[in-house]
Formats: structure tokens, sequence, C-alpha cells
């Protein structure tokens, strides 16, 4: 029985679905929100134990070594603050999340890839301003033809967006989990109770 749990443990790498921590800059700001910025329970007590992290919240929960006890943290503060990069990354999911993923031509969601505005082969480059999220079938639809002779008109144009900008697009998409001792920390777009 001993083996089965070790096998399954080592098999898991997704600790975060017991016990996350919610992990917060200097600042006491989440370090991303999209994805929002966790650590196993095991990173925590390590940088816990290691004094880089300052414990705000804890689970009711504890793990045990021969003569300890700890709770479980649910929320940790860095003690040095990450500076936040201030460059965006032209990537796949930035890109979907620029667009809050859906097609920027008829606004579906699901079965994303992405387009040139201006086709690659009429000398469109593959940039931030040129690439928008669209669904396969407007995708195939476009090919390499022009938006106008495609019969397609954009949602909004594609721009570069700010480390911001992004951040604030990444509220939109909260997990679907989220501790109630997080919710002092996170801002996401919600209606507030009174």
């Amino acid at each position: 029985m001993d083996e089965v749990f070790r096998t399954e443990f080592v098999r898991e790498p997704s600790a975060l679905r017991h016990n996350p921590a919610l992990v917060l800059n200097a600042d006491y700001r989440p370090l991303s929100y999209y994805p929002l910025s966790l650590w196993c329970w095991q990173d925590a007590v390590k940088a816990a134990f290691m004094d880089r992290v300052d414990i705000v919240a804890e689970y009711d929960d504890y793990v045990h070594s021969p003569s300890t006890r700890i709770r479980i943290p649910s929320v940790v503060v860095l003690k040095d603050y990450v500076k936040p990069q201030k460059r965006v990354a032209f990537t796949r999911f930035n890109l979907f999340l620029r667009d809050g993923f859906r097609c920027q031509y008829c606004g579906s969601k699901g079965n994303l890839t992405f387009d040139h505005v201006v086709p690659r082969s009429g000398g469109g480059v593959t940039s931030w301003e040129n690439v928008v999220a669209a669904c396969s079938r407007c995708n195939l639809k476009k090919g390499s033809k022009s938006l106008r002779r495609a019969g397609l008109s954009l949602r909004r144009a594609p721009r570069r967006p700010s480390s911001e900008e992004l951040c604030n697009s990444g509220r939109q998409f909260p997990p679907n989990y989220l501790h109630d001792s997080w919710m002092d920390f996170l801002y996401w777009d919600s209606e507030l109770e009174s």
C-alpha cells in the first residue's frame, strides 16, 4: 500500500490541487492573475522555512515532521520585490488573452487559432499589430485573402498590449478554485457585497 501511495504521489505533479498557496509580491499584489500565481504547498512551506516569504494566511491542515507540526500556508508574500516585466512577450497565450479568448471576426469562443490580418503572402508580418485570434471557420474563410475580399471585418484593431492591460484582462478569467483566504488579495471583476 505504501508503494501505491508513493507511485500516485510521484505521478501527480499537480500538487496544486491540494492546498495551493497564493503568491503575492512584496507589495501584496499577485505576481500574475492569469495564470494565477500559485505554489504547491511543499514550495510554500520550503520558502517559509528558508525565510524567503512571510505567511499571511494558513489552511486548517497541517504537515508533520518528526519534530515539527506546521500549518499549511494559503497566502504567502515574497520578502523581496519582484519587478514586473514591462515588455509583454508575443505568445499565442498572450495573444488569446489580449483578444479575450474570442475570434476577432465573429466573436465565437473555443477552437481558436491565430490569423494574420495582412496575409504573410501579401507582405504581412507576425506582430502584435497584424495577428488576431480567430476561430478555425473564420481563419479558413479568410485564408490568404484581404479582409475585404474575404467579406470579414475586425471587432477590434490589433495592437500591442501593455503588461497592465494583460493583467487586467486576466482578472476577467478567475480560476475554478479560489480559497476564501485569497479573496482580500484578489480583485476580480465581480460585484461586491453590500
